[in-house]
C-alpha cells in the first residue's frame, strides 16, 4: 500500500462506497477503510431463522440508551455496508422536504440546498444503481426525467391491490426499486425475484447494493485500495487543529496508521459521531469538529411501523416490495400536516414470527404458516423531528451512548388509521391487522436504527451545523462526511438514494479540488 493517499474514506455503504466509484477514475490514490470483511455468499443468506433470528450477521456491538440499558444495534459491518441488507427501494426526497415544513410535533428545518441543487445527481445515482419506476405515476414525485429501468411488474395479489387502492380514488405507485432485473429477458436476468431481498443479502449479487454497485468496480482500478477489517479509532491533526494528518485504525487487531490528503468519514449516523467524538484533542475538547457542539445530535431514524394484514384470499407473492402510496406524505382535507410514506415490506414467513408477542397470541386462531400464507405486508414511514437531546454521546469506555425520545407520532398514527380505513375494500380482513417486530430480539425501538440519520449535519450557520453546504467540516479543512450523518431532516421516504446522490454530488466537488 502507499504511504499516503489522495482521499481516504472511512466506509464503504451508500455513502462512502458511491464516493469511492466516483473517485475510482480519477488516478487519484483512494484507499477505502471498510471495518468489515466482505459478506460470505452461503445459504444461510436466504434463511430466515438465520437472518432474523439467529442474528447471523448483526454485529457484537453493545450501545447503551439514555438510561444506561445495554441492547445490540441492528448494524451491519460489511463491503457495503448497510446496504447489504436494505430492501433497495431507493426514493427521492420529495421536492418540500429541502424546504421548511411545519409538522404536527414542530418545524422540519430546511436544507441548505435545494432539491434543484441535487436532482442531477439523483438521476445519476438512479442509473448508476439502475432503478426501476414510472416517473410521474406518484403524484408527489418531484422533477425528473424518466428512471433509467421499466418498473418490477406487481405479481398478481399484489396487482390486485394496486386495482384496489385505485378504485377507492388513490394513487399508488411502482416503488423505485434498485434491482438487476431484465423481465424481458429472464434467462439473463440476475435477478430472481426472491422473497429473501428486503432484510436479507442476495445470495446472487443481483441488488442493487453498494458492494455490487460500487466497491467492486472501483477497486478494478490500480489506483483504488481496499482495506477489510479496519475498524478507524480515532482521527490526528496537525497542531493548528484544521487539518486531520493521520488516521489511526485496527486492522486485524493491530494498530495502523494512514495518511490522506483528504479524509472523508462515512460509517453511518451513529459511529461517525463516534468517531468524530473520540477524536477530540486540545484544539477540539469536544469532539473533532464539534464547536457548535452539534456532533452527535439531531439523530433521526423515522417514526415507522410494520404490520400484517390478512388477505381474504392466498397471497403467494414472492417479490412484494413492488408497491408505494404516498397520497397522504404531505397531509389531506382532515390533517394539515405531513403525515408519510406506505411501502410494502419484504413478505413475512413463519421462522420471522417466532418471539413476535402481537402474533403469538394469534396461534391457536391462525396458525403461522397459514397467517404467512394470506400475509401483506406493510410499511408506515413518518418523519420524526431533529431535536438535540436525542443524541449520539460517549461513555467512559468510549461506547455509544443513543439518546432518544420519539416525537411527532401523530402523523404515524393517522396515517396507520387512513390505511386500516381501506382494509375492507382491499379483499383483507378488517378485523386481523397484526402488528409485526420489525427487529425481533431487541426490546429497545431504538436498536432498529436502519435509517439513522442527522448527527453531523450540514449549514450554511457554523454555530448550528457541523458542515458546510459541500459536506465538508466548517472547523476542519480537510474532513468530509457523505452518510446520511449530514441529513438536516430526513423526510419520509428510505434515505439510501439521497445519500448516493449527495456522495456524487461532493465527489464532483473533491475532484476539483484534487486538480
Amino acid at each position: 500500500m502507499a504511504d499516503e493517499y489522495d482521499v481516504i474514506i472511512v466506509g464503504s455503504g451508500a455513502g462512502g462506497g458511491t464516493l469511492a466509484h466516483r473517485l475510482a477514475t480519477s488516478g487519484k490514490r483512494i484507499l477505502i477503510l471498510e471495518r468489515g470483511d466482505w459478506l460470505p455468499r452461503e445459504p444461510e443468506n436466504w434463511d430466515a431463522t438465520a437472518v432474523f433470528v439467529d442474528n447471523r450477521y448483526i454485529s457484537k456491538d453493545t450501545w447503551y440508551d439514555q438510561h444506561g440499558k445495554a441492547f445490540q444495534p441492528q448494524v451491519h459491518y460489511f463491503v457495503g455496508g448497510a446496504t447489504k441488507f436494505y430492501g433497495a427501494a431507493l426514493y427521492r426526497l420529495r421536492e418540500a422536504d429541502f424546504g421548511e415544513l411545519k409538522h404536527h410535533g414542530g418545524i422540519s428545518p430546511a436544507w441548505p440546498i435545494s432539491y434543484t441543487d441535487l436532482a442531477p445527481y439523483y438521476e445519476q445515482a438512479e442509473d448508476l444503481y439502475q432503478v426501476h419506476g414510472i416517473r410521474g405515476e406518484d403524484p408527489t414525485d418531484p422533477p425528473g426525467g424518466p428512471y433509467p429501468y421499466p418498473p418490477v411488474s406487481h405479481e398478481p395479489r399484489i396487482q390486485e391491490l394496486f386495482d384496489d387502492l385505485s378504485r377507492v380514488g388513490l394513487h399508488p405507485f411502482h416503488s423505485p426499486n434498485g434491482v438487476m432485473l431484465d423481465e424481458a429477458n429472464p434467462a439473463f436476468s440476475p435477478c430472481i425475484r426472491s422473497a429473501t431481498c428486503d432484510g436479507f443479502p442476495c445470495l446472487l449479487h443481483a441488488k442493487s447494493d453498494a458492494e455490487v454497485i460500487a466497491v467492486r468496480p472501483a477497486i478494478t482500478h490500480d489506483n483504488v485500495t481496499l482495506v477489510r477489517n479496519a475498524e478507524v479509532r480515532r482521527l490526528e491533526t496537525d497542531a493548528s487543529g484544521r487539518a486531520v494528518t493521520s488516521i489511526v485504525a485496527d486492522v486485524d487487531g493491530e494498530e495502523q496508521r494512514f495518511t490522506g490528503s483528504i479524509v472523508v468519514v462515512s460509517a453511518g449516523a451513529a459511529n461517525s459521531a463516534k468517531l468524530l467524538l473520540a477524536s477530540a484533542n486540545d484544539r477540539h475538547p469536544s469532539g473533532l469538529a464539534n464547536g457548535s457542539d452539534q456532533v452527535g445530535r439531531n439523530y433521526v431514524f423515522h417514526n415507522s411501523r410494520a404490520f400484517l394484514a390478512i388477505s381474504m384470499e392466498k397471497n403467494d407473492t414472492r417479490f412484494q416490495k413492488t408497491l408505494g402510496l404516498n397520497d397522504w406524505y404531505l397531509g389531506d382535507d382532515d390533517f394539515e400536516f405531513p403525515m408519510g410514506n406506505v411501502q410494502m415490506v419484504g413478505k413475512s414467513s413463519p421462522p420471522m414470527y417466532r418471539g413476535e408477542k402481537h402474533i403469538a397470541k394469534l396461534a391457536p386462531e391462525f396458525t403461522l404458516q397459514e397467517m404467512a400464507e394470506h400475509a401483506v405486508d406493510f410499511w408506515l414511514s413518518a418523519e420524526d423531528l431533529p431535536v438535540p437531546d436525542n443524541r449520539v454521546t460517549l461513555n467512559k469506555d468510549g461506547d455509544v451512548v443513543l439518546s432518544y425520545t420519539q416525537n411527532n407520532r401523530e402523523p404515524l398514527e393517522q396515517l396507520y388509521r387512513r390505511v386500516k380505513g381501506h382494509l375492507s375494500h382491499l379483499g383483507m380482513h378488517p378485523h386481523h391487522l397484526i402488528p409485526r417486530d420489525a427487529y425481533m430480539k431487541n426490546d429497545i425501538p431504538v436498536a432498529g436504527c436502519a435509517h439513522q440519520a442527522g448527527t453531523v449535519r450540514f449549514g450554511r450557520d457554523p454555530s448550528t451545523s457541523v458542515l458546510d453546504s459541500d459536506c465538508k467540516a466548517h472547523e476542519v479543512d480537510n474532513l468530509y462526511v457523505v452518510d446520511t450523518s449530514f441529513f438536516p431532516s430526513i423526510g419520509a421516504v428510505n434515505p439510501a438514494l439521497t445519500a448516493m446522490a449527495n456522495a456524487l454530488r461532493v465527489g464532483d466537488h473533491l475532484l476539483d479540488r484534487l486538480r
